[in-house]
């Protein structure tokens, strides 16, 4: 019997809660010295040996918070711009907010190596202004080329590659103890990561998420041409540029704490759509598949290979043949999915 579109959403959200409490207990275990299970609740509790509480607490579980709150903040970010603007493409990274962000931080890295005032502009709020920045620039571009799905993601592309140029630029300019920590950082890395990348991120999420919720109904609903939304009483140009606020936001301050994590975004929510198998992208999926991708593939990174990896190396080489596969797919229809 075929599921109704709302319960098989509430399904695929609780299937993908079960993978991503396996992920996050396993992540949890392995490390230099495996812990057993018994030993991890222990552990959690503040009971057992120490060291093994100094591992599972101090060391493992920041960043297996941190792995969770960056990804799904790019999850829920990819699966917003890609419902919003109805192009499977369209994500953070490849629309260049996500380099917008990474520019404004490594501008206050590269200010802070120099000897300047780094604690001035915290690299958050930095991320987010670059995030918007970039966001600001891509909707003067849009206006130019009517919003058209391709011609958008064409000048997404132009403008993260200069944006990129800019970064790379401002690493010559730092000391060489600067330029590795910021070139590590961009390569999208949760290594050395503690509470305190993670508590803005966390904030973040707990703040944008509800209101994601509020307008999910209205979100919906942008599937269809505003003109049909408009006799549903939603103006779907006040929605569009809400939910394209909370994307920016999300996915700058999931940059500001993990680097630029590569294509998360982009495959979280095509993920989501499908194994909900319904028209949208639901956000709370979407940031859930987020949430497994990075946590599996940061666990992956420090545990299977001989040195620890930055994460964004393996989201890549899952990614890059995702987003050739979406290139070379052909669209069924205007706005399709």
């Amino acid at each position: 019997m075929r599921l109704k579109p709302r319960a098989s959403v509430a399904l695929a959200i609780a299937i993908a809660s079960l993978v991503l409490l396996a992920v996050a207990t396993v992540a949890m275990s392995v490390g230099d010295r495996p812990t057993a299970p018994a030993d991890l609740v222990r552990a959690l509790f503040g009971s057992g040996e120490e060291n093994v509480i100094y591992a599972v607490r101090e060391v493992r579980l920041p960043r297996v918070v941190l792995a969770l709150v960056v990804g799904a903040a790019f999850g829920i970010a990819g699966g917003l711009s890609q419902g919003v603007l109805r192009n499977p493409l369209a994500s953070p990274d490849v629309l260049g907010v996500s380099a917008g962000a990474s520019v404004a931080a490594v501008g206050v890295m590269a200010i802070g190596s120099l000897g300047g005032p780094i604690g001035i502009v915290p690299i958050p709020v930095a991320a987010l202004l670059g995030g918007f920045g970039a966001a600001a620039l891509i909707a003067l571009l849009g206006f130019g080329v009517g919003f058209r799905g391709r011609s958008l993601l064409l000048a997404g592309i132009a403008l993260s590659t200069a944006l990129t140029g800019i970064t790379q630029y401002l690493l010559t300019r730092m000391d060489v103890s600067g330029a590795q920590s910021a070139a590590a950082w961009l390569t999208g890395s949760l290594n050395a990561r503690g509470w305190a990348d993670a508590l803005p991120v966390i904030v973040g999420v707990a703040i944008v998420v509800p209101i994601v919720l509020i307008l999910g109904h209205s979100a919906r609903a942008l599937i269809f041409e505003d003109d049909l939304t408009r006799n549903w009483g939603i103006n779907g140009s006040v929605v569009r540029v809400a939910l394209l606020a909370c994307s920016v936001s999300l996915a700058a301050l999931a940059t500001s704490a993990g680097g630029p994590i590569g294509f998360v975004a982009l495959v979280s929510g095509q993920v989501a759509r499908r194994a909900a198998r319904v028209a949208d992208i639901p956000p709370i999926l979407s940031g859930l598949i987020g949430a497994i991708i990075v946590l599996v593939a940061d666990t992956a990174a420090r545990t299977v290979f001989p040195v620890q990896l930055p994460v964004g190396v393996l989201t890549a080489i899952v990614g890059a043949p995702y987003l050739l596969y979406l290139l070379q797919r052909p669209r069924r229809g205007k706005g399709a999915l």
